[in-house]
C-alpha cells in the first residue's frame, strides 16, 4: 500500500489536549472577571423563572469583552434551572451579522421554536413580513413560557435594516396571550441607539450593562484557565501567556485575540516539532494572524476601493497624518490617471472612505472644526509589521506604478 501524506502527521506528537477550548466559540464552565456582569444579567432574567417579563437590556462593550460568552452562559443556566423547576424558558440567540434582515430574524426565531413533530418551517423568503410576525406570535403562544430573544451584533442590523424589527420585537408582549418575551441586544457600538426611534430606544434600553475591556492580568487568567484544558501540561514556556495577554491588551483587551494567539502559537510550535511553545512562536503567530485578517480583505476590494486605499497609504508615505478627504481625493485622482481608470466624484470617494473605515483598514474620525463645520481625520490602521504596499501590488500588479510615481501633494493649512 502506498504511503499516505497524512500518516506522519497523524502520529506526530501533539501539544494539544483539547484544541476546541482555545477557540472563542467554546463555552467555558468558568468566566473569569465577569462575575458582576453575570450577576446583573442573572438578577434581571430570574424574572423569567417566576413567569414574569424580564426587562429589555443592551449589553455594550468592545469585541472580545465577553458579552456573548456571558449571555450564552447565563441563558444556558436559565434554561437548565427552568427544566428543574418546571418553568418553560426559551432563550433564542440570533447573530445579526449573519441574519441581517427583519424577515430573516423573525423566520429564524419562529423556526427555532419548532419541535420535530410540528408544522413546517417558515420559508427563507416569500411571505409578507406581517405574516411572518403573526406566525411567530402564534407559535410563541402555542408553546407558552417566557422567551429571551438575544440579538448579537444588533448595531449591524440597525445600521443595515433600520429599527422596524426592534419596534416589533419590543412590542411583542402586546400581541402575546399565553407567553411573554424580552429582548437583549449585544452591541460593540456605544452610540448605536442614536439611530433608533425614541419609542424604540426607551423600550429597548430599560437596563444597560457595559463590559469594560480586559486588562493584561485578566487576560492571563483567562488564558491559564483555557490552557489547563486545552494544552499539555508543561508545554507552555515562561512568558508565553504573559506575551499573548500583553499583545491582546493592546488590541482593546480582546480575549478572542488572546485565545487565537495562544492557539496559533501552539500550532506553530507543533509544526516545528518543538516540545514547548516559546515566545518566538507567539511573534510568528501574531504576524500570521494579522496577515490572514488583512490580506484577504485588501485583495478582494474592488479596484476603485483599492485606489482610494492607495491614496491613503501614499499620503502617509508623504509624511501626512490626520489628513482630510480632500487630500485623499487629490492623490486618488492622480492614481486613477496613472492606471487609466475613470475617477469617481468626491461624494462617492467619501462613501468609499466610510466603507474602508468599516472594514478596519483605515480610521475616518469625524471631528468638529467650529465655525468651519465638520471634517474627517483619516489614517491607515493596517498593522505596522505588514507591508500593505506589497500586499496591494501583489493583488494588482498594475499598482506598482501607483506607488513609484511622484505626486503633487497638497500643503497642510
Amino acid at each position: 500500500m502506498s504511503r499516505n501524506i497524512f500518516d506522519g502527521i497523524l502520529t506526530q506528537h501533539t501539544l494539544f489536549v483539547q484544541k476546541e477550548t482555545l477557540r472563542h466559540t467554546h463555552q467555558p464552565a468558568k468566566l473569569p472577571h465577569r462575575d458582576n456582569e453575570v450577576s446583573e444579567l442573572s438578577f434581571n432574567l430570574v424574572e423569567a423563572l417566576k413567569g414574569h417579563i424580564p426587562s429589555n437590556m443592551i449589553l455594550y462593550g468592545v469585541t472580545g469583552a465577553g458579552k456573548t460568552a456571558v449571555t450564552r452562559y447565563v441563558c444556558d443556566q436559565l434554561e437548565t434551572k427552568g427544566e428543574q423547576i418546571g418553568r418553560l424558558v426559551n432563550p433564542v440567540l440570533v447573530n445579526c451579522r449573519q441574519i441581517d434582515t427583519q424577515y430573516r430574524v423573525l423566520s429564524h426565531i419562529g423556526n427555532a421554536l419548532l419541535e420535530a413533530h410540528e408544522q413546517a418551517d417558515i420559508p427563507f423568503t416569500g411571505w409578507p413580513t406581517d405574516r411572518v410576525f403573526s406566525e411567530l406570535v402564534k407559535r410563541m403562544d402555542s408553546r407558552g413560557g417566557v422567551y429571551v430573544i438575544v440579538l448579537d451584533e444588533i448595531d449591524h442590523l440597525v445600521k443595515k435594516a433600520g429599527d422596524d424589527l426592534l419596534y416589533n420585537l419590543t412590542n411583542l408582549n402586546a400581541e402575546l396571550k399565553n407567553a411573554r418575551a424580552c429582548v437583549i441586544g449585544i452591541s460593540n457600538d456605544l452610540k448605536f441607539t442614536d439611530f433608533l426611534d425614541p419609542r424604540v430606544r426607551s423600550r429597548l434600553g430599560q437596563q444597560d450593562i457595559v463590559f469594560n475591556p480586559y486588562n493584561a492580568e485578566q487576560l492571563q487568567d483567562i488564558l491559564r484557565e483555557r490552557s489547563k484544558e486545552g494544552i499539555a501540561k508543561d508545554a507552555i514556556s515562561a512568558g508565553v501567556i504573559e506575551l499573548c495577554a500583553a499583545l491582546a491588551a493592546q488590541e482593546h483587551g480582546d480575549a478572542r485575540c488572546a485565545l487565537d494567539l495562544l492557539r496559533v502559537s501552539t500550532e506553530k510550535a507543533e509544526q516545528e516539532g518543538s516540545q514547548t511553545v516559546e515566545q518566538q512562536h507567539v511573534r510568528i503567530a501574531q504576524a500570521q494572524i494579522e496577515s490572514d485578517q488583512v490580506t484577504p480583505v485588501i485583495t478582494t476590494l474592488p479596484t476603485q476601493q483599492k485606489l482610494v486605499l492607495s491614496a491613503v497609504l501614499l499620503n502617509e508615505k508623504n509624511g501626512l497624518k490626520n489628513f482630510q478627504t480632500g487630500e485623499v481625493y487629490n492623490i486618488y485622482k492622480q492614481a486613477c490617471n496613472i492606471v487609466q481608470q475613470q475617477f469617481l466624484t468626491a461624494r462617492r470617494v467619501s462613501g468609499i472612505i466610510s466603507n474602508l473605515d468599516m472594514l478596519g483598514l483605515i480610521t475616518a474620525k469625524t471631528v468638529s472644526r467650529g465655525r468651519y463645520g465638520r471634517s474627517k481625520e483619516i489614517n491607515s490602521c493596517i498593522p505596522t509589521n505588514l507591508d500593505p504596499v506589497e500586499i496591494m501590488i501583489k493583488a494588482e500588479p498594475m499598482f506598482s506604478e501607483v506607488f513609484t510615481n511622484k505626486y503633487r501633494v497638497q500643503n497642510k493649512l
